[in-house]
């Protein structure tokens, strides 16, 4: 009913997704952001998931820089939240003292949105992504639906942020799967807690693994099932405490509950590279960038360009949780500040491979490179920062 051509189209409004949009953007081309929901963020915003997770080592050496830093900065323009004041002075400091903030969801929202404005993105909310069209290896365009019908939406590079490889499964692509816990974040009022703003907080319900219902990889039964779950967990928390008489229903009561699951492991690229468990501190030749191990200070990964390519499918690009990597590799790719920065990346390789009329997996590392560290001031490697592995002990 509606056919359009862009030169980059993005599936996903979350942080990678958007990351993508405005650095492909930024760098004049016409790009299209397709969102299935009418919120963007993503799992930080829908998902409540509100803690933007350190950009630095732990030891006082930031290593995200670009839009990943500056989204958790904007994260803070309309509503409450601080970074660390002495991150720097800190060693082997606990998350919550390194280079990272907690946000209001619906605050980020907004930040999200003026990004968006700010860069000349077309933003399609409200809008499926139904099937995938190829020609020969090369995907060529996305079918669609929303109001004004069924249409398809033209690109000469796609990135896919979806969060869990749709793009690539939609083109026939082999994927690779994860296990996933049952996890719920929840808004709530809780009368004398001021965590967040005045008297809301942000409370974690449930992590428990279910074989049964929570199969590796993502489906339809997944969703709905991990859905219901969390809720219901929450629920039976929401009672335990009005049980105990520490509080009633006026004074902890639900806010907001999650607009989508809070699935961590899905469905990922089979790539030509893929990061797998002990990678930390190895250097790559194609490195984009460096991430810090959320979980641990002192650990810092180096990002191969390879694992936001795939193998089959021409033409698209990897972003955030999709990017290839396995196992506890997987927990460090999947958070909100690496899903900024290889969002960041996939929109400048795809400007850069649109502007040369090659796909992605043709663009010259070299040409990538002096874009990241140029325009982006990007370190690509250990030693950009003088970081070295740590001796073992």
């Amino acid at each position: 009913m509606f056919e359009r051509r862009f030169d980059v189209v993005v599936a996903g409004a979350g942080v990678a997704g958007i990351a993508a949009a405005v650095a492909a953007a930024r760098r004049g081309l016409s790009v299209a952001l397709l969102e299935k929901s009418v919120l963007t963020g993503g799992l930080a915003t829908s998902g409540i998931v509100n803690i933007y997770l350190p950009l630095c080592d732990g030891n006082g050496t930031q290593v995200s820089y670009g839009i990943t830093e500056e989204m958790l900065r904007r994260s803070l323009v309309y509503g409450p939240g601080e970074i660390p004041a002495h991150w720097r002075e800190r060693r082997n400091a606990a998350e919550v003292e390194r280079f990272r903030v907690a946000f209001s969801p619906a605050s980020f929202t907004l930040a999200l949105d003026e990004m968006l404005d700010e860069a000349g993105v077309e933003v399609w909310f409200d809008t499926l992504v139904t099937g995938a069209t190829l020609e020969g290896e090369r995907l060529a365009a996305l079918t669609v639906v929303n109001k004004s019908g069924c249409g398809v939406i033209a690109g000469d590079c796609f990135v896919d942020a979806t969060g869990d490889s749709d793009l690539a499964v939609l083109a026939g692509g082999v994927v690779h799967t994860g296990a996933n816990a049952l996890a719920g974040w929840t808004l709530e009022y809780r009368q004398g807690c001021n965590a967040l703003a005045r008297d809301c907080r942000v409370a974690v319900v449930g992590a428990a693994t279910d074989p049964e219902v929570f199969e590796p990889g993502i489906s339809g039964r997944t969703v709905t099932e991990s859905i219901r779950r969390s809720r219901r967990l929450y629920r039976e928390m929401l009672k335990k405490e009005y049980a105990s008489g520490r509080f009633d229903r006026s004074t902890l009561f639900p806010l907001k509950v999650p607009a989508m699951a809070d699935l961590r492991h899905t469905r990922c690229f089979d790539a030509p590279f893929a990061l797998e468990p002990g990678m930390e501190w190895t250097r790559f030749e194609d490195s984009i960038g460096l991430a810090a191990d959320w979980r641990r200070s002192g650990l810092v990964w180096e990002l191969p360009y390879r694992t936001l390519l795939h193998r089959q499918v021409r033409g698209v690009l990897a972003a955030g949780r999709c990017t290839a990597a396995h196992g506890d590799a997987w927990e460090v790719t999947r958070v909100i500040p690496v899903a900024a920065l290889t969002g960041e990346v996939a929109g400048v390789a795809a400007a850069l491979a649109v502007r040369a009329g090659v796909t992605p997996e043709l663009l010259p590392y070299e040409v990538l490179a002096g874009e990241l560290r140029g325009n982006c001031r990007f370190p690509l490697h250990f030693s950009d920062l003088g970081l070295e592995r740590p001796a073992a002990k």
